[in-house]
């Protein structure tokens, strides 16, 4: 940890988690013939729907990131990473605690919403101008976009629309769109788990960069190799808390003996 002459941490905080808790409900009951009219019944008498349940996805968690940092979330499905990542983009809002970010957090695949109807290249522009660039930077980096998702490789995709993308082209140019651009917090949900080794190569090496561009990179992968190679802390979340939080490789192999475990 850099300290200054006093002794106190140099280190900038991007992201502060304090104490986070998130409560939704699902609604597991079936619909069925008369349910319109038995949802309106509820409603004026204040009941909860049957089959309704409460999830405590997230329970207590506290951390402090800063800027530089690339920090990878781990832990079983269901374990709150994708809800936590939400709730720092301010997408979903903590039942207690708070979350305290610094700049602007962009998680990828909805800052860049992207549209099927419209072709690839329409997608650029619209995806670049929610990420937060102007029309300028987008035509200046627009061929970096396209040929760094390599979507053009096997015909003229980036003319036809997205709906007749399959799913990893679809995520591979949402990344793109978003590595196009230096982000306070960036926010990234199993992008790398798409594409080729090439794509893979280039997303973790770019993700190298943004670092460098003194911005915060979290990770969400199932590829624990992944997360050793571009991340240097990571932070284990298990049934909704923080199991361990520390050196990358350090965590992931603590979370391996632990799913080995359990086998």
């Amino acid at each position: 940890m850099a300290e200054n002459m006093n002794g106190t941490d140099e280190r900038v905080p991007t992201v502060v988690v304090d104490d986070v808790h998130i409560t939704y409900k699902v609604n597991g009951a079936r619909t069925g013939r008369g349910s319109a009219t038995s949802a309106l019944s509820r409603i004026a008498s204040r009941r909860q729907a049957p089959g309704v349940r409460e999830v405590h996805a997230v329970k207590g968690v506290s951390f402090a990131a800063y800027k530089g940092e690339a920090i990878g979330l781990i832990g079983s499905n269901g374990s709150g990473k994708s809800t936590l990542l939400k709730a720092i983009a301010g997408l979903l809002p903590p039942s207690k605690g708070r979350v305290h970010t610094q700049g602007q957090p962009s998680l990828l695949g909805v800052n860049a919403a992207l549209m099927s109807d419209l072709t690839g290249e329409r997608n650029v522009i619209l995806g670049g101008l929610a990420m937060g660039m102007t029309r300028e930077e987008i035509r200046e980096r627009y061929e970096q976009i396209v040929n760094f998702s390599g979507i053009n490789e096997k015909g003229d995709f980036i003319t036809l629309p997205m709906r007749t993308y399959s799913s990893g082209m679809g995520a591979r140019l949402r990344f793109s769109i978003a590595a196009a651009k230096s982000h306070d917090v960036l926010l990234i949900d199993e992008a790398l788990s798409t594409g080729d080794a090439k794509f893979q190569r280039r997303s973790k090496e770019r993700i190298i960069e943004l670092r460098k561009e003194a911005g915060t990179v979290f990770l969400v992968s199932h590829s624990n190799k992944s997360i050793t190679e571009t991340c240097d802390r990571a932070i284990w979340l298990e049934a909704g808390t923080l199991r361990m939080d520390g050196p990358a490789k350090d965590v992931v192999a603590a979370y391996e003996k632990f799913t080995t475990a359990k086998k």
